[in-house]
């Protein structure tokens, strides 16, 4: 799959642009602040509604404009489709297909695939657990577009549950007896959708696990064996929290999986009232990322750190690709060749110059490895030119 058109409208920087892609490799060359960066952010989040850049869609709409819209003509094998979506700040966003309104904007999702490569990746290694699970589930919305709609339920689901355990923490305080008589209610709410976000969890680990491990080889040069496992908190009472192989299967089961949840729930009824917070769930999870063993955070190196980050979207890579009966996504490798030495930036240009279409940004050409040559624009003021 690549994308032959972008057309962005009051995107970032951007009042108006109109471009023609090729399929193999594009180069955005220009000095920070330009705007290259802009580009391939709207190709990006086609496929999933969110920035690798920002947590919030109100920065991509162009400072005192009421919307954005980003267009987007994507070819499979022969087929065209032209997916258009309208960024509406503080509003949700609407969607188009081939130019007709579609009644949920998550019809469009997955339309546009993409793998984004970034300085912000390392953060998927050192950084919080919230970096990994938003990993785990933005690639989980690429495969199954549906599970947009599941992320975004639980999301709510745990609003309001947890605005209802404040309510009757406060109370609890205050040495009155707390109104509980709907709790059991959101639990199965809760559990509900929980199940069915961990278990598509947990069956993406089992499916990332051999890809990760080969790329960090690759990627390496052998330095290393680079391991994947799922920390729950429905496990954290018995251990650690980390899933078992043989723990992993009985975890997919989405039914049986709810159950488990709705008793986790009930046994930690007190403490979450307390604490006015929701303590078991798919929002406390963890993906472990390990090395030779040992904990990749606080442990690796910021070489080895930046290997199993590119190991990880590498995996996302050929995962998609396997779904889509091998039509890779569209690749992104936004300014990361400034960011790797010599030897990891010739080895990861190598295992993606194949790719139908690679889309990379740069501050100065000399960061454009040889083996991606290709198109090239120039971005400068505002203005894309291409060379």
């Amino acid at each position: 799959m690549y994308v032959a058109n972008l057309s962005l409208h009051d995107f970032r920087s951007y009042p108006e642009l109109v471009l023609t892609l090729d399929p193999g490799v594009t180069a955005f060359v220009g000095n920070n602040g330009q705007g290259k960066t802009n580009i391939v952010e709207a190709v990006a989040y086609l496929g999933t509604f969110s920035s690798h850049r920002v947590a919030s869609d109100t920065a991509l709409v162009r400072h005192g404009t009421g919307g954005a819209v980003i267009r987007a003509k994507a070819v499979r094998d022969t087929r065209e489709t032209l997916v258009e979506l309208e960024i509406v700040a503080g509003r949700a966003n609407r969607a188009r297909l081939n130019r007709a309104p579609v009644s949920r904007t998550r019809d469009v999702l997955g339309i546009v695939r993409s793998v984004v490569f970034a300085p912000e990746d390392l953060e998927l290694v050192k950084g919080d657990p919230q970096a990994r699970r938003r990993f785990l589930d933005e690639l989980l919305v690429l495969l199954a577009p549906r599970l947009a709609g599941v992320r975004s339920e639980y999301d709510k689901i745990l609003r309001q549950r947890g605005a209802l355990l404040k309510s009757a923490g406060v109370a609890r305080r205050r040495g009155a007896t707390p109104d509980l008589s709907t709790l059991d209610v959101w639990d199965g709410h809760l559990a509900a959708a929980g199940a069915q976000l961990v278990a598509a969890r947990i069956d993406l680990v089992q499916r990332l696990r051999p890809h990760v491990a080969r790329s960090y080889e690759e990627v390496s040069a052998g330095q290393g064996e680079a391991r994947l496992s799922y920390r729950s908190a429905l496990l954290a009472q018995d251990g650690d929290g980390e899933a078992s192989l043989e723990e992993e299967g009985a975890m997919t089961d989405v039914s049986a999986l709810a159950e488990r949840l709705v008793t986790a729930m009930g046994e930690l009824r007190s403490a979450e009232v307390d604490r006015g917070v929701s303590l078991v769930g798919p929002h406390r999870d963890d993906l472990v990322l390990t090395l030779g063993g040992l904990p990749a955070k606080g442990y690796a190196s910021h070489g080895e750190s930046w290997s199993f980050a590119l190991a990880l979207r590498l995996a996302s890579y050929a995962v998609l690709s396997d779904d889509d009966d091998g039509a890779g996504p569209v690749l992104i490798l936004d300014d990361v060749f400034a960011e790797l030495d010599v030897r990891r930036r010739d080895r990861l240009a190598t295992m993606v110059a194949g790719a139908e279409q690679v889309l990379l940004t740069a501050a100065v050409p000399e960061d454009v490895p040889a083996h991606l040559d290709g198109a090239r624009f120039t971005v400068a003021g505002g203005e894309v030119t291409r060379e």
